[in-house]
């Protein structure tokens, strides 16, 4: 049985907490767009929930991203990586300016750098930051603002990292991931992505191994099915039929009444499972029938919007949102910034 979260409930009361909530957000976050000129105060307040809270995101980010380079000798994951990437994504909806962040921007557009990182002292896990970077560096140059060159170079990087079995282990004792550490499941669904935008033999070689290894991966937590979907994307042969079907089951029995989903099926709902959760989903925008048989067309409409609704309703009145951590309820700063970097993604991934 999904346990009582302690800020979710079924009545009116908590209705009306979510909207009083909502209200003085909006309040502060007029005070603190107009001070940091992210995205006019005027069309801030009269946009729609979801756009104030993805312009509250922004802020918060825009304001932590540059941070951690000024006080720390090292590119973060979870700044430089994940927060950059939704910055990124953000800056694309015109919520942000990439001058804003405008030294991160200039790390990631040198992937030759990013070995030297640690040296400085970084994060010595560079299979992981590899994997962060390049995903970030991915969005830049989809948004025009980064070379194809750049990215085959943090590609190759990101495939030497590749074990032979197509998969990019994280961790050694668990495959439930957080916000800034992923898991092996995510990790290489996010380090397939990066792959797939690259033009080079190695990482076409690559590519396919990731993909034999996402058919035969059995999922049983959220993130687990989130990270299958993500990785299989639109394919559409009978290994990866199967292998879709069977995590689509595990994300609609593991939506919660709430709209969330938890690390698992009976698990509290997560804003980090819920964040994965909707990406995945999304995966079928462009072809809404591939969520068939588990999820008819309006089930799946619906599983995406309970899901906005989730993550509208718990934002914190700075813009970010609570660390998920594995266990729950500790305190973590770099995992607060990713997860309001996932958060912030899947809102703005219509």
């Amino acid at each position: 049985m999904r346990r009582a979260t302690g800020r979710v409930s079924g009545d009116n009361g908590a209705v009306k907490h979510a909207a009083t909530r909502l209200l003085v957000m909006a309040a502060m976050m007029w005070t603190a767009l107009a001070a940091n000129s992210v995205v006019p105060p005027v069309a801030a307040v009269q946009a729609d929930p979801a756009t104030r809270v993805m312009a509250g995101a922004t802020n918060y980010l825009a304001v932590e991203v540059p941070r951690w380079r000024r006080e720390h000798p090292c590119y973060s994951c979870h700044n430089n990586g994940d927060g950059a990437r939704a910055l990124i994504a953000a800056s694309r909806k015109g919520l942000v300016q990439t001058g804003q962040f405008a030294d991160a921007v200039s790390w990631l557009r040198t992937p030759d750098r990013w070995s030297s990182n640690s040296a400085d002292g970084g994060v010595k896990d560079l299979p992981l930051s590899r994997i962060q970077f390049a995903a970030a560096l991915q969005r830049l140059v989809a948004a025009g603002a980064a070379s194809q060159e750049a990215l085959d170079i943090a590609a190759t990087l990101v495939a030497a990292d590749q074990r032979a079995d197509g998969s990019w282990p994280i961790s050694a004792t668990s495959n439930i991931g957080t916000p800034s550490g992923y898991g092996t499941p995510l990790a290489t669904a996010i380090a397939t992505s990066v792959l797939r935008s690259a033009t080079t033999a190695a990482a076409r070689a690559a590519t396919q191994r990731a993909d034999g290894w996402f058919r035969g991966f059995t999922p049983e937590a959220v993130l687990e099915a989130s990270a299958v979907l993500l990785g299989l994307g639109e394919s559409a042969d009978e290994p990866a039929v199967v292998a879709r079907r069977r995590a689509l089951e595990i994300l609609k029995n593991g939506q919660g009444p709430d709209g969330g989903w938890g690390p698992y099926p009976s698990s509290q709902s997560e804003v980090f499972d819920t964040a994965i959760g909707m990406l995945a989903l999304r995966a079928f925008r462009r072809d809404p029938s591939l969520a068939r048989p588990v999820f008819t067309e309006q089930q799946w409409r619906s599983a995406l919007d309970r899901g906005r609704q989730f993550l509208i309703e718990r934002q914190e009145t700075d813009g970010s949102w609570a660390e998920t951590t594995r266990p729950a309820l500790q305190e973590s700063y770099s995992q607060r910034v990713s997860t309001t970097a996932w958060a912030l993604l899947a809102l703005i991934e219509e």
